[in-house]
């Protein structure tokens, strides 16, 4: 697999600064639609899709946020959120935490009140991420192809707040994320989310194993594939 340059996949610093001298974070989407996934399934949200991703993930359904987008700065991100009205906002990716001001703009929405989630690969230090946010963070299973890119210092950082994802692939990333959960300590410290990987394993089968060995997780299908497939701004 060729790896991708730096400059498609990530954009780590502050970006071009505007007029006055702020920082500004390069913007793949702003939508409204229903949460897909999390605890808030379902929900109307604003999404705030950033550019840029580090990982090359075998499932990943969103390769067109890995290059492209307009740059922005926090104060037009915050404007076009407002238009909405929204009760919950989440910023998502590619992987938001590769744009270092995505921390401003997290603590930024939390201040404005919206109930503010992250979702995030747990490839990147979540270490600065304000505390008022729920970091949806994604524990890349051996099937992703990225697993060793797990960064579990991160678990120092996730409290009952927070939500922990494993998408699985097969009876391989199922076992092996059955027992993360204990030797992460998992249970009882943050919800727990299994996915299945859309179309590797049927949510039948992941429903069923997950029975069978009585997991204190909750299994999680992707809503807005049901609804609208693949299709960007969804």
């Amino acid at each position: 697999m060729a790896t991708a340059s730096k400059s498609e996949t990530e954009f780590p610093g502050p970006g071009p600064a505007n007029a006055a001298g702020a920082a500004r974070l390069r913007v793949n989407e702003i939508f409204y639609s229903l949460q897909g996934e999390s605890r808030t399934v379902g929900l109307p949200t604003v999404f705030v899709r950033l550019s840029g991703c580090p990982l090359r993930c075998g499932y990943c359904d969103t390769k067109y946020a890995f290059q492209g987008g307009e740059w922005m700065s926090l104060e037009d991100i915050s404007v076009r959120v407002a238009r909405y009205r929204p009760r919950y906002v989440t910023v998502t990716g590619g992987e938001p935490l590769a744009q270092r001001p995505s921390t401003a703009l997290l603590e930024r929405l939390c201040d404005a009140g919206y109930e503010v989630s992250l979702e995030t690969s747990g490839a990147l230090d979540i270490s600065a991420v304000d505390k008022r946010v729920s970091v949806v963070m994604d524990i890349k299973t051996p099937g992703s192809g990225e697993e060793a890119r797990n960064i579990y210092a991160n678990m120092a950082h996730i409290d009952a707040n927070d939500q922990i994802k494993f998408v699985i692939c097969d009876r391989t990333d199922y076992e092996w994320s059955r027992t993360k959960l204990h030797d992460l300590g998992l249970p009882g410290r943050c919800e727990i989310l299994f996915s299945p990987s859309h179309g590797a394993v049927t949510p039948t089968e992941l429903a069923d194993w997950i029975l069978a060995d009585h997991l204190p997780v909750r299994m999680q299908v992707q809503l807005h594939k049901l609804l609208w497939g693949d299709s960007p701004g969804h």
